[in-house]
Order: structure tokens, then C-alpha cells, then sequence
């Protein structure tokens, strides 16, 4: 009875880290859904594009935390018979769509940007510096929120890094208002709308590129190809490797299949081929830290003839 009650007091202090993770997010999704409309209707009435254009940006961001959240919930669903190899993949899916609707939406930006060069209208730039501090405040908590969750999801980290780059564009337009204000410069609100799209089209544009390398089976940085052919080469009872697969079957989970041709020594004793695929496994999990490891081998007179290292 006393162990009963002693859980029962500190159990508050073992909370499921994927519930605080999601109730983190919802906050992340309140709190800029409400900046965003705040934004929108104080760019409307001070005519500033920056303005609006910081507040479509914070509601991609919104969207962004809710597609991320949802992917969350949907990730860790077991695996079954029709995803058997779970729905971990549900989060780089979210961070694929998130970065190209950024890229779409930065896109349209600067569309907008060059317009009002062409057609500048008056903005009022105390309305334009008080809004974007407040802004400022709110991206900057909204990231706070998300921080800790970016560090092991390429999802997160993509909702992450939109409201980093939300922070950023409220200090330019902060600073395109003040320049109104003293200068009486309508024209940096467009250059600073422009500036915006290209930040957001560069972030993004490097962000996708991994992300669809995921979705695409691509072999991961590290290791590579080369580094792990030689490290199976070397063990005792290989002659050869060939119709390999490296890939990542989630962000941080590698597997690896394999052809493996046995030497005659291996093949020579009854346990030469369960010594060698042991051999093997662990010289993988040592080197690299791989665990999802798939290897046939092959006797040397029932090899494939001509199989190519990588690929069938």
C-alpha cells in the first residue's frame, strides 16, 4: 500500500513527453492564429504590405504547427498490414507540404512587392511598428515552444524554422516602419516585402531538398555507400557484395539489404553461414549503428553473375 500511494503522489512528474509535446504545439497554433489576425486587420488599416505580408506568413505558420501536429498523432500509430512499416513517415510528408506551400506563398509575395512598386500607397508606420513588435514577441515565444521538439523531428523542425523566419521578417518590417516614420520612405515597405520572399524562398529551398531525398529512398549522409561496402568487405567470410540498398526508412532510422557472396572457408563448415551473417550484423551495428539489416547470402557456384554493387 505505501509503494501504491507514493506512485500515486509523483506520478504527475512522468508525463507522456508526445502529450506535452502536442499540448505545446496546440499553444504554438492558438497563439498565432491569434497574431495573425491582429496583423491582418492592422495592415488593412495602415495600408502596409509588409504588414500583411508578415501576417500570411504567421498564418502559413499556424497551418504549418497544425499539419505538424496532426502528422505527430498519426506517426505514432503502430504498424498494421497496410502500413507495415508504421506511419512514421506521416511527418516528413508535413514538412514536404509545409515547405512548398512556403515556397508558394513567398512566391506570391514578391509578386505582390513588385506590384506596389508600381502603384505605392500611403502606410502608417506607428501601426506598422507597434503590431510588428508585438509580432516579434509572439514568434519569438511560439519558436520557444516548438524549440525542443525541432532537435528530433525534420516535421517540428520545419514549424520551427517558419517562425524563426517570422521573427526575422517582424524586425524587417520594424524597421521598414521606422524608416516611414522618419524618412518618409513608402518604398521600403515593398523592398522589405521583397527581402521577406527571398528569405523565406532561400530557407525553404534549402530545407525541401532532404526532405524529398527522405521521401525518395535516398541513401543517408552518413554513412554512405562507400564506407559501408568497405566495412563488409572486410569481414571474415565475404567475397563480394553486390544488389545493395541503403536508405532511410524514417529521419533518423537507416536500413540496409544486401547480396552477400560467401568465401569457400565459409561455406566449408556447417556453421560458416549463420558465423558469417553474425559477423556481419555486428560489424554494422558497431561501426554505423545500423539495426534494420537485411542480408542474403549466397554460395559462391550459386552467385548472381553480374549483379551490380547498388541497385538490381
Amino acid at each position: 500500500m505505501p509503494h501504491d500511494h507514493s506512485h500515486g503522489h509523483h506520478g504527475h512528474t512522468h508525463a507522456d513527453p508526445d502529450l506535452v509535446g502536442d499540448r505545446r504545439v496546440a499553444w504554438a497554433v492558438g497563439v498565432n492564429i491569434l497574431l495573425t489576425v491582429v496583423q491582418i486587420i492592422a495592415g488593412i488599416f495602415s495600408g502596409s504590405l509588409a504588414l500583411i505580408a508578415d501576417a500570411i506568413h504567421n498564418l502559413s505558420d499556424a497551418l504549418s504547427l497544425v499539419i505538424a501536429f496532426l502528422a505527430r498523432r498519426i506517426a505514432r500509430r503502430p504498424a498494421d498490414a497496410e502500413m507495415t512499416f508504421g506511419y512514421g513517415r506521416a511527418e516528413v510528408v508535413a514538412a514536404l507540404i509545409n515547405y512548398t506551400t512556403l515556397i508558394v506563398i513567398a512566391l506570391f509575395l514578391m509578386a505582390e512587392g513588385v506590384q506596389r512598386f508600381f502603384d505605392p500607397r500611403e502606410v502608417a508606420g506607428w501601426a506598422v511598428v507597434i503590431v510588428a513588435a508585438v509580432a516579434l514577441v509572439i514568434d519569438t515565444v511560439t519558436a520557444l515552444l516548438v524549440l525542443k521538439l525541432s532537435k528530433d523531428s525534420v516535421n517540428m523542425r520545419a514549424a520551427f524554422l517558419h517562425n524563426v523566419a517570422d521573427a526575422l521578417g517582424s524586425v524587417a518590417v520594424i524597421v521598414a516602419g521606422t524608416v516611414i516614420l522618419l524618412f518618409d520612405w513608402t518604398l521600403v515597405d515593398p523592398i522589405v516585402t521583397i527581402g521577406i520572399s527571398l528569405y523565406i524562398l532561400w530557407h525553404a529551398g534549402s530545407e525541401i531538398t532532404p526532405v524529398i531525398r527522405l521521401l525518395m529512398l535516398g541513401s543517408p549522409e552518413s554513412p554512405t555507400v562507400s564506407e559501408v561496402t568497405a566495412q563488409l568487405r572486410q569481414v571474415r567470410g565475404v567475397a563480394s557484395v553486390h544488389h545493395l540498398h541503403l536508405w532511410q526508412m524514417q529521419e533518423k532510422e537507416v536500413a540496409l539489404e544486401a547480396h552477400v557472396v560467401l568465401t569457400p572457408e565459409a561455406c566449408a563448415t556447417p556453421t560458416g553461414r549463420n558465423d558469417t551473417r553474425a559477423a556481419i550484423k555486428d560489424c554494422l551495428d558497431e561501426a554505423f549503428g545500423l539495426h534494420h539489416v537485411t542480408i542474403e547470402l549466397e554460395e559462391p557456384e550459386n552467385a548472381c553473375h553480374g549483379a551490380p554493387l547498388i541497385g538490381h
